[in-house]
């Protein structure tokens, strides 16, 4: 602990070296839904806390529903006098922000490594998933790849607008896979790179993607799982913050047009022992059809993480790339579990069925927990779509559905916590509730 906090302390000192003029540090965690919530700290109380002071946020700040408010789930919110509960800094976190009006900085913080870690905080859910694989021997080494939308900043009655072209002022409204598009968009793409990078994300590929305005960003890979989640879910808070600073939206909404693509979350994950061995591709392979196998068996009951709200199930089936089923085939992007092609030292699965705005951390800790049960479990998985274009298994397509088919699932509440499950499948079941109040235009046209 205390060589963590001297380590800390030196952080913090040297970030204020780097930038005198910072007065203000953003203190965030990732919640249920996906958004961040936190503490503005003023920077010489960070220095406190990097020296051991406690560090206190509402335990029940994880739960908030997608528009803030709590929902009663079990004793928690309203019959557990809403306790505090501790917080850590994460190393290597603090880094300036750039794209607010004053100099600010923000720093990654968590309850995992804590003494009593919050048992349903999403970071901590991926850190036992990741603690436990560590114990068996197993080491992931991750990658993500996010598809995000560039709209006009301004709303048209609450309604997106494309995103106008820099060099015609026309809106971006066709749906291209040129490269060109990235050049009539770089000031603002490259602002979100640079960005990214000045919080030590490692971007590499950008690529213009089929809808209008749509690209996706490719990270690098990494062996520490938590840190990519962190990557993940840092790019977007940042690339929102540039794309207002240049008159646009980033949006990583899942499907924000029903007759152009949606967006989706890619997660590339390889498996080694701790000789650097690729364990998937150990005795011709017959481990990576396992790990697939065990992905497709747990898919169904996960889907409440991989589509988290109601919109994501409008992605699902969509007009490129988006399955309805649960199936998997070698360099076939129509599979949820693709394997891209490779030699024998980065085999891997990509895993394909999340959605753009689902919560990193969730998504890789339900994907590991997969491959876990498959290499545990030991079975052979269903023909691959390259054998038989029809193979694959039903998966819920409604959230209502969907958490009862999570909850209800012995491997996914001894992976992932029988405590999460609960907690997060009352918080999806409430949010999904809390939508459906509200009658929409078609509804009166419909039934009136």
């Amino acid at each position: 602990m205390k060589s963590q906090s001297s380590t800390l302390l030196a952080e913090v000192r040297t970030f204020r070296q780097h930038h005198p003029d910072v007065r203000y540090v953003d203190l965030i965690a990732l919640d249920i839904p996906g958004h961040f919530y936190g503490k503005r700290y003023p920077i010489d109380m960070l220095e406190k806390v990097a020296a051991g002071s406690p560090l206190k946020l509402p335990q029940n700040a994880v739960l908030l529903g997608t528009q803030g408010g709590l929902f009663k789930i079990g004793d928690y919110c309203f019959h557990d006098g809403d306790p505090d509960a501790n917080r850590r800094l994460v190393p290597g976190t603090l880094k300036p922000v750039s794209w607010e009006s004053q100099p600010l900085g923000q720093m990654l913080i968590t309850s995992d490594g804590t003494e009593a870690p919050i048992e349903f905080e999403p970071r901590e859910v991926l850190a036992k998933v990741l603690q436990r694989l560590h114990h068996k021997g197993i080491h992931p080494v991750v990658a993500f790849e996010l598809e995000f939308y560039l709209f006009d900043k301004t709303l048209d009655h609450g309604l997106p607008q494309f995103a106008r072209d820099p060099l015609s002022d026309d809106a971006d409204d066709q749906p291209t896979l040129h490269i060109e598009r990235l050049s009539r968009f770089s000031e603002v793409l490259d602002d979100m790179a640079q960005t990214a990078k000045d919080q030590g994300i490692d971007i590499t590929v950008i690529t213009a993607e089929l809808g209008p305005g749509q690209f996706e960003i490719n990270f690098g890979h990494l062996d520490d799982g938590l840190r990519a989640a962190d990557w993940a879910a840092l790019f977007c808070r940042s690339t929102r913050g540039v794309a207002l600073k240049h008159g646009y939206r980033a949006s990583f909404m899942a499907k924000p047009y029903l007759e152009h693509p949606g967006s989706g979350m890619h997660v590339h994950v390889s498996l080694y022992d701790g000789a650097g061995n690729n364990l998937l591709a150990a005795h011709q392979q017959q481990p990576l059809r396992h790990a697939v196998a065990g992905c497709l068996e747990l898919l169904p009951h996960c889907m409440p993480i991989f589509s988290p709200n109601h919109n994501a199930f409008r992605r699902l089936g969509g007009t490129v790339n988006a399955a309805t089923r649960a199936c998997w085939g070698f360099e076939d992007r129509d599979a949820c579990v693709r394997i891209p092609e490779s030699d024998p030292r980065n085999l891997r699965i990509e895993h394909r069925l999340a959605s753009a705005d689902a919560n990193p951390y969730l998504v890789l800790a339900a994907i590991l927990a997969g491959l876990e049960h498959g290499l545990d479990t030991q079975r052979e998985p269903i023909a691959p779509l390259n054998e038989d274009r029809t193979s694959g298994t039903d998966f819920p397509l409604d959230m209502l559905d969907a958490v009862r088919t999570m909850q209800q699932h012995p491997s996914v509440r001894e992976k992932l916590g029988a405590e999460f499950v609960d907690v997060y499948c009352e918080n999806k079941r409430q949010d999904h509730l809390a939508f459906q109040q509200e009658i929409s235009v078609r509804e009166y046209r419909w039934f009136l």
